[in-house]
C-alpha cells in the first residue's frame, strides 16, 4: 500500500513548551502517541502507525498563534468510537483544553458527524473525529 498522501508529520510552533506538553502531551498521549524524543526547545510524539507531530518553541518563532487568521485552521484527529470521543471532551477542561460550539456539541460538524472541537490555552483547535 502507497503512503503517498499520508501525512508525515504536523509541527507546531508553540510559545509555550511546559505549557504545550500539558495540553498536547495529554491528547496526543490518549490518541495513542508517545513522545519520542526532546531537546531544549520542543519534542517529537510519534504514533505506532501513522506520523508524529512536534511540538516547538524555539526562537525562530515570531507571534501568537491565531486560528482565525489565515493559515491552518485546526488538525483533526480520528478519535476512536463516540464514547472515546465523549471521555476525551469531558476530560479535556482539565487538562487545558476547552470545548467549541458548545450549544452543537457532538455535532458541531454536521448532521451527520460526531466530533468533538477543542481549543487549548494557545489559541490551537483540534477536532476529534468518532469512527462510524
Amino acid at each position: 500500500m502507497s503512503r503517498t498522501g499520508a501525512l508525515h508529520h504536523l509541527e507546531l510552533w508553540v510559545g509555550d513548551l511546559a505549557a504545550a506538553e500539558r495540553e498536547w502531551g495529554w491528547l496526543l498521549g490518549e490518541l495513542g502517541y508517545v513522545c519520542a524524543d526532546r531537546w531544549r526547545d520542543g519534542q517529537s510524539w510519534r504514533h505506532p502507525t501513522s506520523g508524529y507531530v512536534v511540538l516547538e518553541a524555539g526562537p525562530d518563532r515570531s507571534g501568537d498563534h491565531d486560528r482565525l487568521r489565515a493559515g491552518m485552521n485546526h488538525v483533526a484527529f480520528w478519535a476512536g468510537a463516540r464514547a472515546d470521543v465523549d471521555r476525551l471532551a469531558a476530560e479535556a477542561p482539565a487538562h487545558g483544553w476547552r470545548l467549541l460550539f458548545a450549544d452543537r456539541h457532538p455535532y458541531a460538524g454536521g448532521p451527520d458527524h460526531y466530533g468533538a472541537f477543542l481549543e487549548n490555552g494557545e489559541g490551537f483547535e483540534v477536532e476529534l473525529v468518532a469512527e462510524a
